[in-house]
C-alpha cells in the first residue's frame, strides 16, 4: 500500500471537532428505541398555515433560487415582526437576511465581520455550536462563567475578560441550555462594555417567545448605541415547530449586510425557497392571533412537568426562565462522568438527555444533565412517568 504524502492530513482543527455530545446521544437513542430528551429538536405540530403557505409555494412553482437576501415577502413579514414584538425598526430591502437556520446566519457573520485570532467573548454555560462554530472560523472563544445556581452576569468578570483582540460579544437570551433569560440591567451593563470597547454584538434570540414567569425578551439592538454594531439573529425552526426546514434570518445595520449575504450565498445559496413562503404565511396570519401566548402557556406548563418529574426522580432541576431546556443535578446516577451519567440513564429509563460537560469547559458540568422538554404531550407524558421509576 502506498505511503501518503504528509500534504494528505486533517486540518489544524480537524482533530478537536468531534460529533457533538447532543447527536451523540441522539444516536444511541434511536438505537434503542428511546424517547429522546437530548436533541432540541421541538416535534410538536407545525402551524397549519404555515404547512399550507409551504405547500401552495411548492404547487405555483416556487422552487427555484431565491435572492440572496431572501423572499420579499418574508423580509417584509420579519421586518414587521421585528418592530411590533422587538421594537426594532429596520428595513426589509437593506437590513434584513433571510438564511438557512440561525446557525447560517451566525457562520455568515462571523466570516464577514471577524478575522482569525479575534477574540468572541461568550457566557458559560454556552451552547456547543456557538463554541465550535468560533474555532471552525479560527476564532478565539473566551468564556465568562454565569454565577451558580441563578445565572446571574457578573460583569466585572466580562469587563476583565476584555483584550486588545477582543472584537465581539456573543449573547444567547433566552439560552441554551440553561434557560437564562438576560435582564434588562445585565444587557445594559454588555451594552456599556461594547460601546466602550466598540465591539460588534451578536445576539442569538432563537427562543424569544419561550418565556416563563412574567419574563419578557429584550433585543440588545434596542438600546441606546447599540444597533449599529448589533448582529441580531433569530429564526423560525424553535418558534413554528419547523427545525428541519432551516428558515432563520438576521437584521444588521446595512453597512454589514451585504458582506454577510456574500458569505452566506456562498456557503448556503439560500433558505429553501417554498419553505420561505410558509414562514413568511405564518408570520403575517399568527401576529393577530393568540398564537404567542398559548405557545408560551403549553411551554411553561411542559417546564413545570418535567422540573416536577426530575424533582420527584432524585434529579433537582435549575428551573429555567426561559428557551426549552432544564439543567438538573445527576449526582446520585452512577457513573464517572456526565457521559457515563446520560447513558446510565438511557439504560436504565429509556429517556435520553445530554451530559452537562457539553456546555461546559473541561472538567465542569460533570454532574449535570440537559433535558429538552420541546416535545408532543404524549412523548413528554411518557418520559416524566420514565424518570419517576428512578
Amino acid at each position: 500500500m502506498p505511503i501518503l504524502s504528509s500534504k494528505l492530513h486533517l486540518s489544524e482543527i480537524a482533530p478537536a471537532v468531534i460529533q457533538s455530545e447532543i447527536r451523540a446521544m441522539s444516536v444511541e437513542c434511536d438505537r434503542i428505541g428511546g424517547i429522546n430528551l437530548a436533541q432540541g429538536i421541538c416535534d410538536t405540530e407545525l402551524p397549519h398555515v404555515v404547512a399550507a403557505g409551504a405547500t401552495t409555494a411548492i404547487e405555483d412553482g416556487f422552487n427555484i433560487y431565491t435572492r440572496l437576501d431572501g423572499i420579499a415577502p418574508l423580509r417584509e413579514a420579519i421586518a414587521t415582526k421585528l418592530m411590533s414584538y422587538n421594537g426594532l425598526n429596520v428595513d426589509p430591502e437593506r437590513e434584513v437576511l433571510v438564511t438557512s437556520g440561525a446557525t447560517g446566519a451566525l457562520y455568515a457573520s462571523l466570516l464577514a465581520l471577524l478575522d482569525p485570532g479575534d477574540e468572541v467573548i461568550l457566557f458559560e454555560p454556552f451552547y456547543g455550536y456557538h463554541v465550535s462554530t468560533l474555532l471552525s472560523l479560527r476564532l478565539k472563544p473566551v468564556i465568562v462563567p454565569l454565577n451558580v445556581p441563578s445565572w446571574d452576569l457578573d460583569l466585572d468578570a466580562v469587563r476583565n475578560a476584555v483584550t486588545s483582540r477582543t472584537r465581539a460579544i456573543l449573547v444567547n437570551t433566552p439560552s441554551n441550555p440553561s434557560g437564562k433569560v438576560f435582564l434588562r440591567e445585565e444587557l445594559a451593563g454588555l451594552a456599556e462594555v461594547a460601546i466602550a470597547n466598540d465591539l460588534f454584538v451578536f445576539t442569538d434570540e432563537i427562543y424569544e417567545y419561550f418565556l416563563f414567569d412574567e419574563r419578557e425578551h429584550i433585543s440588545l439592538a434596542t438600546l441606546p448605541g447599540m444597533r449599529e454594531r448589533t448582529i441580531t439573529i433569530s429564526g423560525l425552526s424553535k418558534t413554528f415547530s419547523i427545525t428541519g426546514w432551516r428558515v432563520g434570518y438576521l437584521a444588521a445595520d446595512a453597512r454589514w449586510i451585504a458582506a454577510i449575504g456574500y458569505f452566506h450565498d456562498l456557503t448556503y445559496v439560500c433558505s429553501p425557497a417554498p419553505l420561505q413562503f410558509g414562514a413568511a404565511a405564518g408570520l403575517r396570519q399568527l401576529a393577530d392571533t393568540d398564537f404567542y401566548g398559548q405557545l408560551r402557556s403549553e411551554y411553561e406548563a411542559k417546564r413545570n412537568q418535567i422540573c416536577q418529574a426530575l424533582q420527584d426522580s432524585g434529579l433537582t432541576p435549575s428551573v429555567p426562565a426561559g428557551a426549552y431546556y432544564v439543567l438538573a443535578n445527576a449526582s446520585r446516577i452512577d457513573g464517572a462522568n456526565a457521559k457515563e451519567k446520560a447513558r446510565t440513564l438511557l439504560r436504565k429509563t429509556g429517556v435520553a438527555a445530554v451530559a452537562g460537560s457539553a456546555f461546559f469547559r473541561p472538567g465542569l458540568g460533570e454532574d449535570l444533565l440537559r433535558f429538552c422538554f420541546g416535545k408532543k404531550t404524549a412523548d413528554l407524558d411518557r418520559a416524566c412517568d420514565l424518570l419517576r421509576t428512578l
